[in-house]
């Protein structure tokens, strides 16, 4: 008997992907294939992936044509596989040619010809097309410039407009996206708005009402009862209201916060988030909670929820402004504690540190940015490091989650509204110095 293999992540399988797998069954007398799993394919790039793993297998399973169906979850699984199970033959796309002669070495490789004109990028592209602008801030010119850079990586994503209220264009303007300085032209050219800007509450209901999408930095608002309202607003129209931290969506944050789950250092007792930055030369003071919180709150939130029963805050202030230099927020709950720690002009280590019965995870500053995580025990023989690639700080993939979001018409996963209620709850009781001693 001989045995084939192949590969694909077959992402809206369609009759391209149904040539290739009968060619490559014609080839022998049993088929193997072999379905990429999603952080292997976020590893390679593959960001836009519209269907879950197991929607994928059960399209492959549906053909009729594999013998037999396997999950592609690492570099060197090929080798591996075709060792395990006896293959003799490897097969993949002519778009491959060259790629895996390495392969030689231990089967047959062929290279069979696309079916042309059809192609899963494409689908996904026509299927997603959404037209986005930028709204922020002159102090965000740099997150929005990022923004625009890396929504090139996205498919079906074109940042069509770019707006600093009140701002002319600005020299290292990007020459390809047109530029408003009224953030309502702005939102009149797209199908969605990305904001960052201390006008967003008012902006967001705005697009909403405008029948926008909107992706928005958190919090959504000063006030619980203004970011419960835009959530309510955002349902009644119809539109996704989704929050824009990158850290939530980048794969070795998630892939942490599953392992957490799994229970691989016991129950979680105390968590320590910290999170800080100096000031640039000349810059204007800003509140070290509204810039930092949210991502240093956000290992809390999704590790121990909002149900804490005492809150208490130490904050400083930048000297003659009302805004805090830095701040501890520290969190009890009925049988963990949790402790953040961020600054905005005081610099400290900028770690994460997650305690259990069983061990701890430690990721290494700056946190915020991390592909690389270790899960630590009494014995450091157990110890194990983890490592993801993080290309564009995670904004990729919250676009990419975005984009994906709007067509298929979901809640974002990884942020529920109660979370981003929770933010606008320890902002507003921070503003109003509930439980809060300046030092």
């Amino acid at each position: 008997m001989v045995k084939v293999i192949t590969y694909g992540t077959f992402d809206l399988l369609h009759y391209g992907h149904v040539r290739l797998l009968e060619r490559a069954r014609a080839l022998g007398d049993w088929l193997i294939v072999g379905v990429t799993a999603d952080d292997f394919d976020r590893s390679r790039g593959k960001i836009n992936v519209q269907q879950s793993l197991m929607e994928r297998v059960e399209a492959v399973r549906q053909t009729g044509l594999a013998d037999e169906i396997l999950i592609e979850e690492y570099e060197g699984q090929k080798i591996d596989d075709i060792r395990r199970l006896n293959v003799d033959i490897f097969t993949v796309g002519s778009d491959w040619v060259g790629q895996f002669d390495y392969l030689n070495a231990y089967c047959r490789v062929v290279y069979l010809e696309r079916t042309q004109a059809v192609s899963s990028t494409q689908l996904r592209a026509d299927q997603q097309r959404l037209r986005l602008s930028l709204i922020g801030d002159a102090a965000e010119w740099t997150a929005l410039g990022k923004m625009a850079r890396e929504s090139r990586y996205v498919n079906g994503l074109e940042v069509c407009a770019l707006c600093v209220p009140g701002m002319d264009a600005p020299v290292d303007g990007l020459p390809d996206v047109a530029w408003f300085s009224d953030p309502h032209a702005a939102m009149e050219q797209a199908d969605a708005v990305y904001l960052i800007t201390a006008q967003q509450h008012g902006l967001a209901r705005d697009a909403l009402n405008s029948g926008k999408h909107v992706l928005c930095e958190l919090p959504y608002a000063a006030s619980v009862r203004e970011c419960r309202e835009l959530i309510e607003l955002a349902k009644q129209k119809n539109c996704l209201l989704m929050p824009a931290l990158k850290t939530a969506y980048a794969t070795a944050f998630e892939r942490m916060i599953l392992l957490l789950q799994s229970g691989v250092i016991g129950r979680i007792v105390n968590i320590e988030s910290t999170c800080t930055s100096l000031l640039k030369p000349g810059a204007e003071p800003v509140s070290s909670l509204h810039s930092w919180g949210p991502t240093a709150l956000l290992p809390v939130l999704r590790l121990l929820g909002d149900g804490w029963v005492r809150k208490s805050a130490l904050t400083t202030r930048h000297e003659g402004s009302s805004a805090d230099a830095f701040t501890r927020v520290d969190f009890v709950y009925p049988h963990a504690a949790a402790s953040i720690k961020v600054g905005n002009g005081v610099k400290s280590e900028g770690e994460l540190v997650i305690s259990g019965t069983k061990g701890y995870l430690y990721v290494p500053a700056p946190w915020w940015k991390t592909d690389y995580f270790e899960v630590r025990h009494e014995n450091p023989a157990d110890n194990r490091r983890y490592f993801y690639q993080l290309e564009g700080e995670g904004v990729r993939w919250e676009l990419a989650a975005f984009v994906s979001a709007v067509q298929r018409g979901e809640a974002a996963p990884r942020m529920d509204e109660a979370m981003c209620m929770a933010v606008s709850r320890v902002m507003e009781e921070f503003w109003d110095g509930v439980g809060v001693v300046e030092i």
